[in-house]
């Protein structure tokens, strides 16, 4: 594991002196290391999605694909000795089991005692389930797999592509290999069902909840929809006090779910981000809700740059240009002016006062 007192590198431009020990920064770190790269077309993604125009422009622009050197990301970690460090997340945007360097990643996690905190499609593509779970769960902390459906019509009319007696399958499988590694005395990660809760899918949330129980996975998590294209306004649960009212209903049963089915331990499925919403808002999701973001996580875009938030790419640019750590320690940034007036100004942005991730603090 690396030493706690490790020496910030010199970067073009850095005026900070070397970090001392126990200093501010990120808990979690999110790399986008390959946001181009994926095997489904799920209608809700900014990038991937049949209505999105991301990846037809990028190629009449005769841009490459957006992929993170593996360079990038052992620097950040050599760097955040002493920061608090505990978790990092490959790219959540694309699939990150695509990115050809991640093997890699899962060894710097060892070589750092950092936990691998993933977010994946449930396909497992090039290796498959059980040989990407005995890489995975020794070093992990939660495995987070998009699940968007309680039967296959839904599953597949969400998340285009994908298969879904497979991915029942690849979950099972993946969720034998974490609890054998458990019973050995290893290392036991988190599984958890991440979805989007849009007008297709919720009602099917209790039964989700259900599933999830039967299967031995221990949380399910989701947030509201971003309505990146006109062709999915529809979606929204937030588009008028009838849909909120409908939402609301389903969180009630989908918490009576989690109640009355109960995981192969007798515990109950964690319910994350499930939460009622006020049927007469103006549209701020969680009144008086903080950011859970700010001062906790720190995002780093392909290209290196730096980013406060997970909200979709052009969103987030409109909360300032707050430097790349190609040319400037993520800590640096962390620590700046800047960074630091958004974290006491955020409401002051539209989009953080519309923001989908803000919840209650008992949520």
């Amino acid at each position: 594991m690396i030493e706690a007192a490790v020496e910030r590198r010199t970067y073009p431009g850095a005026q900070s002196a070397p970090a001392d020990p126990g200093r501010a920064g990120p808990w979690r770190i999110t790399f986008d290391t390959n946001p181009d790269d994926c095997n489904l077309q799920c209608i809700m993604c900014e990038d991937h999605s049949p209505y999105s125009t991301t990846q037809v422009d990028r190629r009449r622009a005769g841009l490459p694909k957006r992929r993170m050197g593996i360079d990038l990301i052992r620097r950040v970690m050599e760097e955040s000795g002493g920061s608090g460090l505990r978790e990092i997340i490959p790219s959540t945007m694309g699939e990150p089991l695509l990115y050809r360097r991640f093997d890699e990643i899962l060894d710097l996690c060892a070589e750092y005692g950092v936990k691998l905190n993933l977010t994946t499609n449930g396909t497992f593509p090039k290796h498959g389930a059980r040989a990407w779970a005995e890489r995975i769960v020794p070093v992990a902390s939660d495995v987070k797999v998009s699940w968007n459906g309680a039967t296959k019509a839904t599953h597949e009319n969400v998340m285009l592509g994908s298969k879904w007696e497979t991915v029942l399958e690849n979950v099972r499988t993946f969720i034998g290999v974490r609890d054998a590694h458990s019973a050995r005395g290893g290392n036991r990660c988190r599984v958890t069902f991440q979805l989007t809760f849009m007008e297709i899918n919720v009602s099917e949330l209790p039964d989700i909840v259900m599933l999830a129980a039967g299967l031995g996975v221990d949380r399910v998590k989701g947030h509201h929809l971003w309505v990146h294209f006109n062709q999915i306004r529809g979606q929204s649960m937030r588009r008028s006090a009838e849909a909120i009212a409908r939402w609301n209903a389903v969180v009630d049963s989908a918490y009576d779910a989690a109640r009355r089915y109960r995981l192969p331990s007798g515990g109950r499925v964690l319910l994350e981000n499930i939460f009622r919403l006020d049927e007469n808002g103006d549209g701020d999701i969680s009144p008086n809700g903080a950011c859970p973001f700010l001062g906790q996580e720190a995002w780093v875009a392909s290209d290196g740059r730096f980013n406060p938030c997970c909200a979709p790419d052009a969103l987030r640019r409109t909360l300032g240009d707050f430097g790349n750590v190609n040319d400037t320690s993520l800590y640096d940034i962390w620590e700046s002016a800047q960074y630091r007036d958004l974290q006491a100004n955020y409401m002051k942005n539209a989009l953080c006062q519309g923001c989908n991730m803000r919840r209650p603090d008992n949520s």
